[in-house]
């Protein structure tokens, strides 16, 4: 709070003196004109005028928060004291361009009439008009030049700002799409993993179905051959008994005899070996 009233009182001094300046601005014109314009000297006035405002809202901020209720008390009215001399400096900052105003076409008449007048006080008036209208017209070119040259500053900085927002957000995205690079890849990673595991499965699988289709195919063939053994023998027997039976009825029990004898060998023939006898041993029938 020390400082802020430290602040205020130095702050409101300069203002001060700078409304005074804007109000004897046409009065001084030959001593003080060319050294403080009044668009100059008004930019001065408002930023005191800004300043103390600042310093008004930080007393405001600080106020709550002193130790005691009689010092809040005090800052409350003090704060209150200032925001009147703001007010009051407002007032009088206006009043003073009034007056500048006043003073800048008082002073032109005065040189008007000094100009239109005869001797040589008119003459060496004229000739410190033109000085002063060439080193005014020289300062105006230089302000301009200045000017331009700033605005191309500003130009600069704010192209290179936005290069620079353009870097990060490029940074940004490449950063985004390698983490989503590094996800991918070992995805990619797992895939293929799974494609190598399917592809030994299925060569496993197809193995499988041709060793499981081969030994179809031999059961098959097997059990065909078999059945076409004992076909072969149904039909010998059958026709050996067809035979024996006709040769029954016209010769005896001999051609019987015969037929059932063939059959006994036929069968003898086609019946496999026992497990575990001899190897010349066959099954009984």
């Amino acid at each position: 709070v020390e400082q802020v009233k430290k602040q205020w009182d130095e702050t409101w001094t300069e203002t001060q003196g700078h409304i005074k300046a804007i109000e004897d601005f046409g009065k001084l014109r030959e001593t003080n004109g060319e050294k403080n314009s009044l668009p100059r000297l008004n930019g001065l006035a408002q930023d005191g005028l800004n300043m103390l405002n600042s310093l008004v809202l930080k007393l405001d901020l600080l106020a709550p928060q002193l130790p005691s209720y009689d010092d809040v008390q005090s800052a409350q009215a003090l704060l209150e004291n200032w925001r009147q001399q703001c007010h009051s400096l407002r007032v009088a900052l206006r009043n003073a361009n009034l007056q500048a105003k006043a003073n800048v076409r008082k002073t032109a008449q005065q040189e008007r009439e000094l100009l239109l007048g005869g001797g040589s006080e008119s003459t060496m008036r004229r000739r410190n008009l033109q000085t002063k209208a060439g080193m005014t017209s020289a300062a105006e070119s230089i302000t301009e030049s200045l000017r331009r040259t700033r605005q191309m500053m500003v130009q600069e900085v704010e192209r290179s700002a936005n290069t620079l927002m353009a870097f990060g957000e490029s940074t940004g995205v490449l950063k985004k799409a390698e983490k989503e690079y590094k996800g991918h890849h070992s995805l990619l990673m797992r895939t293929r993993n799974l494609l190598s595991t399917m592809q030994r499965q299925d060569v496993i699988d197809r193995v499988i179905l041709i060793v499981g289709f081969l030994l179809f195919s031999l059961a098959v063939l097997y059990v065909v051959s078999k059945r076409i053994g004992l076909l072969k023998l149904q039909r010998a027997v059958t026709s050996a008994i067809k035979a024996g039976m006709v040769r029954g009825a016209g010769g005896g029990q001999a051609p019987v005899a015969d037929a059932i004898d063939r059959v006994n060998v036929l069968q003898h023939d086609n019946v496999p070996p026992r497990v575990g006898g001899n190897p010349g041993e066959r099954a009984p029938h």
